[in-house]
């Protein structure tokens, strides 16, 4: 079964930086497309990065030029860098697959809190 697990996210302040981090088993993140989604409150879930296994990413306007995704084969892991991070990052982040049918469940994601 495909499960991956989100890590690295905590409190930190307007301007400063966190690295999120999805460590996936039951798929292979180098063959798989991956989306970073991330969900503030009262809002829905949304789309913040993307990566495919040619390595081609998007990212959601808020975020470009602040947040890269990468990943890390070796480690099936991929990770969402997070630089001059604003109080609209806060929310809950999770990573799945992105496209249908390399969907898990979604877990409990990591919770990123920018505030002064």
């Amino acid at each position: 079964q495909v499960q991956l697990v989100e890590s690295g996210g905590g409190l930190v302040q307007p301007g400063g930086s966190l690295r999120l981090s999805c460590t996936a088993s039951g798929i292979i993140v180098s063959i798989t497309a991956i989306g970073w989604y991330r969900q503030g409150p009262g809002k829905q879930r949304e789309l913040v990065a993307s990566i495919t296994s040619g390595r081609t990413t998007t990212y959601a306007e808020s975020v470009k030029g602040r947040f890269t995704i990468s990943r890390d084969n070796a480690k099936n892991t991929v990770y969402l860098q997070m630089n001059s991070l604003k109080p609209e990052d806060t929310g809950v982040y999770y990573c799945n697959g992105l496209h249908y049918s390399d969907r898990a469940s979604w877990g409990q994601g990591t919770r990123v809190t920018v505030s002064s």
